[in-house]
């Protein structure tokens, strides 16, 4: 989808929650006042916020397919035909940011506009990720869950429990500070257990290690705990 259909996409979405979800409607015209004096050439050269547009209309055409249905039987059938990781952002995740008052939001739209925000640990993460799906457990991955929820990825293993993890390489020092700010979001978002995990880029072994941890505690983890590795 080019820049200018993206734009186009934008306010027919607009125009079509206006009546099944005005919350997704306020949401959106906010996006929508972010990039609509951008020209389409511009625009193509943000690439970060090209692909946070691209998820934000696909998130929300879903939602208001979902929103749509007659009845809750039918909307509970929908969230069924879902992965437990989609059914996890689209049945909690997803309608919380709508609702809810995201206060990292005004800041991770500067910087991604302005080009600063870069996913220093990404290819960290997509090893995370594949490793995860070799496995046969599998991921799932949203700016959303990034920049508003300091979640890098949500997975799940075998009993189908998606499980928010932060994957980060500070050094000690600030690895608490870091820590706490997570485990802080993640209850003000009522995401009710996570996984903060830090890892040490010498070690040759470490994505392996990860891995495990996090399909181990996505299966076993109780709610209300928040754990550092």
């Amino acid at each position: 989808m080019q820049a200018k259909e993206i734009k186009d996409k934008l306010k027919s979405l607009i125009e079509q929650a206006s009546s099944i979800d005005p919350d997704l409607a306020r949401r959106l015209d906010e996006i929508n006042r972010w990039v609509k004096n951008i020209r389409p050439g511009n625009l193509t050269a943000k690439p970060f916020v090209l692909a946070f547009l691209l998820e934000v209309i696909t998130d929300s055409t879903i939602w208001l397919i979902i929103k749509s249905l007659p009845s809750p039987e039918e909307q509970k059938a929908k969230f069924e035909q879902m992965t437990p990781n989609e059914r996890y952002w689209y049945g909690y995740l997803f309608p919380r940011w709508i609702n809810a008052s995201d206060s990292k939001f005004y800041i991770w739209k500067q910087k991604l506009m302005s080009g600063e925000f870069n996913r220093v640990d990404n290819d960290i993460i997509r090893s995370i990720a594949q490793d995860v799906v070799q496995r046969e457990g599998s991921f799932w991955q949203r700016y959303i869950a990034d920049l508003s929820m300091a979640t890098d990825l949500i997975i799940s293993s075998r009993n189908n429990q998606p499980l928010c993890i932060q994957v980060t390489s500070v050094s000690e020092e600030l690895n608490q500070y870091k820590y706490q700010a997570w485990q802080n979001t993640l209850r003000s978002w009522e995401i009710e257990r996570g996984l903060f995990l830090s890892y040490n880029p010498k070690n040759a072994n470490f994505v392996n290690q990860l891995v495990n941890v996090a399909l181990f505690n996505s299966d076993y983890l109780s709610g209300g705990k928040y754990l550092k590795f």
